[in-house]
């Protein structure tokens, strides 16, 4: 029966809950200054509101840090729980700042600290920070003093704060406080160089002497190691208790590779390059040797739906992270997703006022301004914003091309209450600019007996008016928390596209190998629209002394492409080595088509995340989504509908026999829909893609370092291929199978040092088909791929601040079709950069292809070989205030 999905948003009606406040004579209860004090002494010290006042306003402290002394003080009533952080704050104070870890009715925490160089770590084994936004918590420059606070979850149930000093280790007072949670009073150590002169008749208290320590980068200031994540699960998990691989990208890697595209990021996860276009120009690539014919580009965990990236390629501004997620994905995100997706994570507002300005300048007429500002909207700092922007103008390699592309981004968070936060975003890009057609093969990757063509040949026509294309996208995200343990998510996105693509394609290249057929493409409008909507309830429970994460929810969408229209004719031929060109007019209709599709879907999901004991995990996951598809082709007056019922499982298994190694096993399946009939007059079924996964997690280097080892088998069934007994039909006995093998790194190696780097081997073959042959490479997929990109910062002396990158990215032999009769030559590709950042400024040049390397990086078909870009460079400047 036929599925009607009325596609609303629903509005919900949310009761905030409240926190009871406990009896204000024991609101706040100061440490022990003794660094071993017992709990029972802790326990003893009870001071009344008035008595912390006093002291918070006193020039005394109950609670130093000695310079290179570590202490394990312990507070009162620890529970045995998890106990779960809903909210940080940093407040000023006259002495520095007042870091505060709220917790659901004032829970106590258990606290270890420790100083490291300038730095001051405390570790909370019985917490975890679970911010509405799932989100770890960072702030740079809080205060005079202090460099950095970061608040981030260790693991499931470790919780680390660390505050980094500008010139020495700060000064810490702990408070337990019953009205808001964990108080940490933070003082920044000032050195001698920096303390105030005074006149005779100034008085001022001793100081007390403290050892000369120069500032060193450690860890948090450059981090390419993300601990945690929610795209394996929907829910913020460790990366290493998900049972799959999973590669975080943070900002900072591609910040420092001068990366403005999509596609190099995705290298740093061992990934391979788009696969029918070049990287520059769109976002299609494939994951474990397939890529979707939907999409595999996601925005905060909400799909875009059918071929948004191929027309507007991501813009890098506003994104934080990149999160990619390999192997199937239905049982949590339906549709699509047979191998895996990348999640691109916007930056979100800060509480603190923060303001960077970046501009960029480099080859072929290429200059970039940003702006990325942020702060709060209210005294409170209730309601935060962030905005983003940026602009590129630039020539290409290419001749007769020249691009613009606009990006704006804002966003509104409000704090409705101590449990509700709201979160309203929104984003518009505007790209203009020529189609890049590509080359011949004979000629690029082929011999031709004419000659070899120049990589910057332009075959279509320059007088042809440019794509013209416009993306807008509006979103809100509402989050509540009934208390510690249960939440509710409810997430919307829109997402509309406008383009005009008027093009001059290339069709064959005639026996002189030199002249080349081509037809023109106009009256190319095409209007997208995707709504999509993501509720959920989230919550923690036990069952004896088995551990109990419960997700449960449901998603509903609705895509729409109200009018695709194109009209295609001849074109002149055009001679590949002596172009000449505007002679486009007239010419032959060769096709034309202009039609109306619509896909609901509607899906529900349950999870739960299992800690039998804890070094043993089990993941447990369901979906059934239901999708209803209709396309009316208005020339032909008729409609084509198929409605699908699809079940996604999941199991998965974690082993933990130390805190640093995890080893994990997997099964999964995934679907995607299939738009057609068979001989029979019925309909085609889903494809199904089913993967088994085995793979290890650890950390090295004291945990600074992490690597991830994978080994799967994924298989690809119910493929069409023709219909030897009934011609013009195809019939769903195809089968594809992909093997591999990927290695992860990315982390610190020593202070200052940081790596990424990847590699894998995919051997994805058909292994049943009707008409290409058994055994045959899939194309656009190499076999062999590798990157390593590495950075060192000089942490201390003179030169301060100097950086230095280098990378190298290896792909192999790529086929262009599944007959394997023509595939892109392997290559070699060696970045590097300079750099210099000092307090607010910094500086940077980045070279990519540094040897100048011809190499072609992505095809369709043998008449469009892309080529990849020359020795480029890039200039940046950037000051943050």
């Amino acid at each position: 029966m036929r599925v009607n999905l009325l596609f609303a948003v629903s509005s919900l009606l949310i009761t905030l809950s409240s926190v009871t406040v406990a009896d204000l004579a024991d609101a706040e209860q100061p440490l022990s200054e003794k660094p071993n004090a017992s709990s029972d002494e802790v326990k003893s010290e009870i001071h009344s509101v008035s008595e912390v006042q006093a002291y918070k306003t006193s020039a005394t402290y109950l609670l130093r840090t000695p310079r290179n002394q570590n202490f394990v003080p312990q507070l009162s009533q620890v529970t045995s729980d998890v106990v779960s952080v809903t909210d940080v704050k940093v407040n000023n104070t006259d002495k520095g700042i007042e870091l505060i870890l709220i917790t659901p009715n004032s829970v106590k925490l258990q606290v270890s600290g420790k100083t490291e160089g300038n730095s001051y770590i405390v570790d909370i084994p019985n917490a975890r920070l679970q911010l509405a936004s799932g989100e770890s918590f960072r702030q740079e420059k809080p205060a005079a003093g202090i460099a950095l606070v970061i608040v981030a979850n260790v693991d499931a149930s470790t919780l680390q704060v660390t505050v980094v000093g500008e010139a020495n280790a700060p000064q810490v007072e702990l408070f337990d406080s019953q009205i808001e949670g964990l108080v940490f009073g933070v003082t920044a150590t000032i050195s001698t160089a920096q303390q105030p002169t005074t006149t005779p008749d100034q008085t001022q208290p001793p100081q007390e002497k403290q050892p000369s320590i120069e500032l060193e980068v450690t860890a948090p200031l450059d981090i390419y190691k993300v601990p945690n994540t929610s795209i394996g699960t929907k829910t913020d998990t460790p990366l290493r208790d998900i049972p799959q691989s999973i590669q975080v990208i943070p900002r900072q890697v591609w910040q420092d590779q001068g990366s403005d595209n999509l596609g190099d990021v995705l290298r740093n996860a061992g990934v391979a390059p788009p696969a029918r276009f070049p990287s520059r120009f769109a976002d299609e690539f494939p994951i474990r040797g397939f890529s979707n014919s939907f999409t595999n580009v996601f925005i905060n965990g909400l799909r875009q739906s059918p071929a948004f990236s191929i027309i507007a390629p991501t813009d890098l501004t506003n994104l934080e992270r990149v999160e990619v997620l390999k192997g199937p994905a239905s049982v949590l995100y339906g549709r699509g997703n047979l191998s895996g997706f990348a999640n691109l994570v916007t930056k979100q507002p800060l509480a603190e006022p923060y303001y960077n300005i970046q501009f960029t300048a480099g080859s072929y007429s290429y200059y970039r301004p940003s702006i990325d500002l942020s702060g709060p909207l209210t005294s409170d700092k209730k309601v935060l914003y962030r905005f983003n922007a940026s602009y590129i103008n630039s020539g290409s390699f290419l001749d007769f091309f020249n691009q613009e592309r606009y990006l704006i981004a804002p966003v509104i968070t409000a704090q409705l209450g101590n449990n509700t936060k709201l979160t309203l975003e929104g984003s518009y890009t505007q790209i203009r600019r020529p189609q890049e057609i590509g080359l011949p093969a004979k000629g690029t990757i082929l011999p031709n007996p004419n000659g070899e063509l120049p990589i910057s040949r332009f075959l279509g026509e320059p007088s042809n008016p440019p794509e013209d294309r416009a993306v807008t996208q509006g979103s809100y995200s509402l989050e509540h928390r009934f208390n510690e343990n249960w939440s509710l998510q409810n997430a919307f996105q829109i997402t509309s596209v406008r383009q005009n693509v008027p093009s001059v394609q290339l069709n064959d290249l005639l026996a002189d190998n030199q002249t080349a057929t081509r037809t023109r493409v106009f009256d190319n409008i095409d209007i997208r629209n995707n709504y999509i909507s993501d509720t959920s309830v989230t919550g923690r429970f036990k069952i004896g002394s088995i551990q109990h994460q419960l997700l449960a929810g449901f998603e509903l969408s609705r895509y729409v492409q109200p009018l695709s229209k194109f009209t295609r004719v001849t074109a002149p031929s055009i001679n590949i080595f002596n172009p000449i060109y505007d002679q486009i007019g007239g010419g032959t209709l060769v096709s034309r088509s202009n039609i109306k599709t619509k896909i609901d879907s509607l899906g529900f999901y349950a999870q739960d995340q299992i800690s039998v004991v804890d070094n043993l995990k089990l993941v447990l996951g369901g979906r059934w989504d239901f999708t209803d598809f209709s396309q009316t082709n208005r020339l032909a007056s008729t409609t084509t509908n198929q409605n699908d019922s699809v079940f996604s499982p999941r199991m998965g298994l974690v082993y933990q026999p130390s805190k640093a190694v995890s080893f994990y096993a997997s099964y999964s399946r995934s679907f995607e829909p299939v738009v057609g009939i068979a001989a029979d007059n019925s309909a085609f079924k889903p494809s199904f893609g089913t993967q088994y996964e085995v793979g290890a997690k650890t950390d090295l280097f004291d945990g600074k370092l992490s690597a991830t080892l994978a080994l799967y088998q994924f298989t690809l069934s119910n493929v069409t291929t023709p219909d030897l007994n009934n011609q013009g039909f195809s019939i769903q006995i195809g089968e594809q199978t992909s093997r591999g093998v990927e290695l992860n790194l990315a982390g610190e190696i020593l202070p200052g040092w940081n790596v990424i780097t990847a590699y894998s081997y995919t051997d994805a073959r058909i292994t049943q088909d009707n008409n290409f042959p058994v055994g045959n490479l899939l194309p656009n997929q190499p076999v062999h791929l590798a990157s390593l990109w590495t950075t060192y910062i000089i942490p201390k002396g003179n030169l301060q601040g100097l950086g230095f990158g280098f990378g190298l990215t290896y792909v192999g032999d790529q086929q262009v079709d599944s007959f394997n009769t023509l595939k892109l030559p392997s290559y070699i590709r060696a970045d590097a950069a300079l750099y210099y950042r000092h307090n607010n400024f910094n500086a940077a040049l980045n070279i990519q292809n540094l040897f100048d390397k011809r190499y072609f990086e992505a095809s369709n078909g043998d008449t469009q070989v892309y080529p990849a870009l020359p020795l480029t460079a890039k200039f940046t400047l950037g000051w943050q205030f």
